[in-house]
């Protein structure tokens, strides 16, 4: 049986949880990249009407161009931070020393600035 196996099982449930939401960013800006592309699209194809071309490229937007990107680096980091961590955890368990919490300052900072970008998405999508 592995030592303090409930503090081992509970540092893995926490890894995947993070390791969910990390693929669960990604994907959304997976989908926001290809809603991106086919609004691009749709505007290039929508050439005879200035108009219309004009009104769908100013829909993408400048923010447009890189929101999706934004997010899929979020979610990679994610994927990184989470990994890390579950490491270092395991170890600090392993050692049957009593470590302070000091170290979570990456995990929220990280986690604020994802709240933030995805925040900032959909209040472009609201005033936009």
């Amino acid at each position: 049986m592995i030592g303090g196996y409930s503090d081992h099982a509970a540092n893995e449930r926490t890894y995947l949880a993070w390791v969910r939401t990390g693929i669960a960013i990604t994907a959304f800006g997976f989908v926001i990249e290809k809603f991106n592309l086919f609004i691009l699209t749709l505007a290039s194809a929508a050439l005879t009407e200035e108009s219309r071309r004009i009104q769908l490229a100013a829909l993408a937007g400048r923010v447009g161009r890189y929101d999706g990107l934004a997010l899929i680096a979020g979610g990679v980091a994610l994927v990184v931070l989470a990994t890390v961590r579950f490491l270092r955890i395991t170890r600090f368990l392993d050692d049957g020393q009593s470590h302070t919490a000091a170290d979570v300052r990456t995990e929220l900072t990280l986690s604020a600035v994802l709240v933030l970008l995805i925040a900032g998405y959909g209040v472009y999508l609201a005033v936009g």
